[in-house]
């Protein structure tokens, strides 16, 4: 899973900077014991635009201008397809492992729950129900999200950091990796 935690912190980080978002906070934690009993031993705390969804809700239906709206959709957009990320890192690096065809056809959105995107899978409904009333145009909406976080992974740079930084993860010894020092890091992976 260590791909997974790797590819939300890239899209956190770079995706985030890509399209001219506002920093976020977030940390790693790892736990190094269960490393070999679990496939599960790093963990992205934070990193999200939008954190509480209820006062989000309260938000969006106060919003009176455009914009103020059009800020919102981008936030809630970015911070899902972030989610997305991380379980499609991990089926690429699954695929390419085990030297199978990876698209956006084979890994479906319901496919990542095989991926540890089970929660994130979640989350990204949760986000979708609070702003889009309509399940024809929320399902619409997480699958014209979906293929975006689909070519984000694709793209040559984008999965060269994320592979660069779940091997930083592998070797570190820390158990816990500041918003900062994950930015320093990222810089350096992704400008070499």
């Amino acid at each position: 899973m260590v791909y997974h935690e790797a590819g939300h912190v890239v899209a956190i980080y770079l995706r985030n900077h890509q399209q001219k978002l506002p920093p976020v906070f977030f940390e790693i934690m790892i736990n190094r014991q269960q490393q070999n009993h679990h496939s599960y031993f790093a963990q992205v705390l934070g990193g999200r635009l939008i954190d509480n969804l209820p006062v989000a809700e309260i938000e969006n239906n106060q919003l009176g201008s455009f914009e103020e709206q059009q800020s919102l959709q981008k936030a809630y957009e970015a911070d899902i397809i972030n989610l997305l990320i991380g379980p499609l890192a991990e089926a690429k690096y699954v695929a390419l492992r085990d030297d199978e065809i990876l698209n956006s056809h084979l890994i479906n959105i319901v496919a990542l729950k095989n991926y540890g995107g089970h929660s994130d899978i979640e989350q990204a409904s949760r986000y979708l129900e609070y702003f889009i009333p309509s399940p024809a145009e929320r399902e619409l909406k997480i699958n014209e999200l979906y293929i975006k976080a689909f070519r984000f992974i694709e793209q040559r740079n984008n999965w060269k950091c994320i592979q660069s930084f779940a091997e930083y993860l592998l070797k570190s010894e820390q158990t816990i990796i500041s918003c900062d020092q994950a930015s320093d890091i990222l810089e350096y992976f992704c400008v070499n």
